[in-house]
């Protein structure tokens, strides 16, 4: 559960959002003979890669715990809790948090409400809840089978999402009561990946068992698992806090402060290696009847397998609560999380009976422990039974023509949509790009390399990285490609095509002209005023027309005076997540009243001013450049009114 920083950096550098990772499979690897897994292989492959990783990665600490037919077969730590003390991480007892790894518990208390008879899947939510979900024109109710697959309908919510100050907790009844996100999607339609959604579940859970979310947790899955190093309780409970690790956004930098979840269900836990090793027993077990047990045999399958109604193409889906993340032909269900420092992953291989868990308390210089040690893993452990290199599997003049079908600008399904942070959308969108070959590439998931991925079509509208073996698939309405995803994270979001209206193909780079022309006029303005008083030379205008040039001025000013604004607020909320709280919906209101007056006025002015500088008869230059103003006044007008930067919408 990223916070908005980490979020933004996502969006605008690798996927809005994620919770996915790449994972490349090397073929001369998966075609490779399974070794034993066996402790000492385990530790000694585990031992040559971590400390590297995290020496060049520049992560202070990491745990690794792997579970196999009930019993913990690895677990370890890496690194330091705590640099400034060169304190060692501890297995047992070192806290990390584990981010939107929390999620499982939360849908492990709703499986059990399940099997208890007081949730109904299909049932709408709103039974459950102490107020309303707003209904949506044209759509039917939102459903606990809709919220566990994460397909409400919600648009993304970040503000107060966390924090660093606890001030800014409050009862869970109460945060979700005031920060209801707009639907944006038809219940059950699209995969758009909601922590909202998951902190409605945790409330219903508390309304149906008379218990507190903390209480309940503690009771009915801590307890039964055996998990004595854990807590969903915000500030941690004494006994514990000296046992949590620093978070880092380098090794080599200052700790940063503790991280609280108000959307506390969704993504507050602190827990060590060793308890996370024993929830994953405690879920394998379930599957077989066996003990530790957090429901039965029948539940746990229902909510490792039962997918969601909603799919593009073959790729992976949510199952209730874990998304799938199949892998070498093995039946895989995970959950990754992230704060802005610590940064989780939780995978299950079902038939096997093995779980493994990854935590590092760190952002680093670079991602690659998580995806380096589940694709090794899986590929030393669990090979693919062949590596058959990856082939077109459709005529090359049909291959070429699903290309340009699909060749576009897309915006992803998790998106803030009617506040002023759609303007994400516009600086973080994905491409997909027709090759002459009728190969694809872009998406928004570099491959191993950095740099963008290149498919091959395998089947009609299905797409295939060969280097990673990754698929993305595309959805065909009418004739036209409408959305696309991939496989890594096709469970819990989509990318859908822009309108045309707003497409970033054209309106990013008309916006920075814009704002390049507005901006130098504004800077040039003080220069040229100056440079005639230095030489005693009168500007030659008098009358409607030095009206005119002094009002372009003006208003091109009030153009850039939003525009600035926004730029510095954004950049600032993307570095400190305490900017999105409602201590600063003074200055975002500020901001829209600049807005108002600069887009709207500004431009107004500028087209009067055009008018009458062509009807004066001014020089060929001054006509043009007011006839470029006021048309750069335009499109930052509509870049501003698409991306609601004049709205007074202050649930973003």
């Amino acid at each position: 559960m990223p916070s908005f920083s980490r979020y933004f950096r996502r969006l605008t550098c690798l996927v809005a959002g994620l919770l996915a990772f790449s994972l490349p499979v090397h073929a001369e690897e998966a075609a490779a003979a399974a070794r034993p897994l066996e402790r000492a292989d385990l530790e000694a492959w585990l031992d040559g890669m971590v400390p590297a990783t995290l020496a060049s990665d520049d992560i202070a600490g990491a745990v690794i715990t792997v579970v196999k037919d009930g019993q913990i077969l690895f677990q370890k730590g890496y690194g330091y809790s705590d640099v400034a003390k060169l304190k060692p991480v501890d297995p047992e007892n070192t806290l990390f948090r584990p981010g939107s790894v929390s999620k499982l518990f939360t849908w492990t208390a709703v499986m059990q409400q399940v099997e208890a008879g007081k949730i109904d899947l299909d049932a709408d939510i709103n039974t459950y809840l102490d107020f309303k979900i707003p209904a949506r024109a044209g759509d039917g109710p939102i459903t606990m089978r809709n919220v566990m697959t994460h397909t409400t309908g919600f648009e993304e919510r970040v503000k107060e999402l966390i924090v660093s100050d606890p001030k800014y907790l409050r009862p869970l009844g109460d945060y979700l009561s005031e920060y209801s996100p707009n639907r944006i999607f038809n219940a059950g339609s699209t995969p758009a990946y909601s922590n909202y959604a998951t902190a409605l579940a945790g409330r219903i859970v508390e309304r149906v068992s008379g218990e507190s979310f903390d209480d309940y947790v503690e009771k009915h899955i801590f307890a039964p698992s055996g998990m004595q190093h854990a807590s969903f309780r915000q500030p941690l409970p004494k006994a514990l806090q000296p046992l949590m690790s620093q978070g880092y956004a380098l090794a080599s930098t200052e700790p940063k402060p503790y991280e609280f979840v108000v959307a506390a269900p969704a993504g507050s836990l602190a827990a060590s290696g060793a308890d996370m090793a024993r929830f994953m027993i405690a879920q394998l077990a379930s599957r077989e009847g066996g003990s530790p047990a957090l429901f039965s045999a029948a539940t746990a399958k229902q909510m490792h397998e039962t997918r969601a109604a909603y799919g593009v193409g073959p790729l992976n889906r949510m199952v209730l609560g874990f998304y799938e993340t199949n892998y070498n032909g093995r039946r895989v269900i995970a959950h990754g999380g992230d704060t802005q420092f610590f940064h989780s992953e939780l995978l299950l291989v079902l038939d096997e009976k093995v779980g493994m868990f990854i935590s590092v308390n760190s952002a680093g210089s670079q991602s690659r422990l998580r995806s380096t040690f589940y694709e090794g893993f899986m590929d030393r452990y669990f090979p693919a039974a062949s590596a058959a290199p990856v082939v077109a599997g459709v005529p090359e003049a049909v291959a070429k023509q699903h290309a340009q079908l699909a060749a576009g600008t897309y915006e992803v399904s998790r998106r803030p949509e009617t506040s002023y942070l759609r303007i994400l959308s516009l600086v973080g969108p994905a491409k997909l790009i027709a090759n002459a070959d009728g190969s694809l590439t872009g998406g928004l998931i570099p491959g191993a390399n950095g740099k963008p991925r290149r498919y091959v079509e395998v089947s009609p509208f299905v797409w295939q990285d060969p280097a990673t073996r990754w698929r993305l698939a595309a959805t065909v309405e009418n004739g036209k490609v409408t959305r696309f995803t991939t496989e890594e994270v096709s469970a819990i979001m989509v990318w859908d095509r822009y309108p045309a209206s707003r497409d970033p193909a054209w309106l990013l780079p008309a916006a920075i002209v814009a704002f390049v022309a507005t901006l130098a006029t504004v800077l040039l303005w003080p220069i040229a005023a100056w440079s005639r008083r230095r030489h005693g030379v009168q500007l030659p205008l008098q009358g409607p027309a030095l009206l005119a040039h002094r009002v372009s001025r003006w208003a091109t000013l009030a153009l850039v005076v939003p525009t600035v604004s926004w730029v510095i607020f954004i950049l600032l909320a993307a570095s400190g997540e305490n900017l999105l709280t409602g201590g600063f919906d003074g200055v975002v209101v500020a901001i829209e009243v600049a807005s108002i007056l600069g887009y709207v006025g500004g431009t107004l002015a500028l087209l009067w001013a055009t008018r009458q500088a062509w009807s004066l008869g001014r020089p060929w230059a001054a006509r043009l450049w007011t006839l470029v103003l006021a048309l750069s006044g335009l499109v930052l007008l509509w870049a501003a009114y698409v991306h609601h930067f004049m709205n007074f919408y202050l649930k973003y």
